[in-house]
């Protein structure tokens, strides 16, 4: 996939997070402050802006480089910050002109990974990681994104709902110890409804 394919992806899918904002926001309001479908919402049209001044000259990792500053800046926010750095550090091993499917897989490892860091967490702590760990493991089983997204989405559905017998331990949802049993983490969702959109994008 060449930039200008990688924009259009891009952009279609950030088209489509935009109708999860009050789902997103519902679900955040249960389990913390309730600004993660601003976040989500705000974020997408910042980054389909973004990739207006990005040129077809330009790499995958400028690509992902420019995305993760514009969602960043269009809300200040923890999830913000944590998708921000996941973008930047996936970009840091993208250094060619094309990717391929296998470049994806080595980009949502160090997305991940940075996650994992930055917010403190790990799967089981009940965040964004109990549906985007089980998810990229079932794209590296496959053979590519025609049977790789399907069992992705299915894997990270499944991490979803395992995450409602959860107990929060991150970030302001930790506030409501075993209140927050129950509840599917917001983080989790909103990575379920990316990973659909971006198969709706690829239809």
């Amino acid at each position: 996939m060449n930039t200008r394919e990688l924009k259009k992806l891009v952009a279609a899918t950030m088209s489509g997070m935009q109708q999860h904002a009050d789902e997103l926001r519902d679900l955040d309001a249960a389990l913390g402050d309730g600004d993660l479908g601003v976040t989500v919402s705000s974020g997408a049209r910042a980054v389909i802006s973004a990739l207006d001044d990005v040129s077809d000259d330009a790499t995958p990792a400028d690509v992902a480089k420019s995305c993760a500053r514009a969602f960043a800046s269009a809300n200040p926010s923890t999830m913000a910050a944590l998708v921000a750095g996941a973008l930047l550090a996936g970009s840091k091993v993208w250094d060619r002109d094309a990717v391929s499917y296998q470049d994806a897989l080595v980009f949502a490892d160090a997305a991940a990974a940075s996650i994992g860091t930055r917010g403190k967490s790990q799967v089981g702590d009940k965040t964004i990681l109990d549906a985007m760990a089980p998810a990229i493991e079932a794209l590296k089983r496959s053979g590519g994104p025609d049977d790789g997204l399907p069992a992705a989405i299915q894997a990270a559905r499944d991490g979803v709902e395992e995450s409602r017998a959860l107990q929060s331990r991150r970030g302001r949802a930790a506030w409501l110890q075993e209140r927050s049993v129950g509840l599917a983490d917001p983080g989790a969702t909103a990575f379920l409804r990316l990973l659909e959109e971006l198969a709706a994008a690829r239809a």
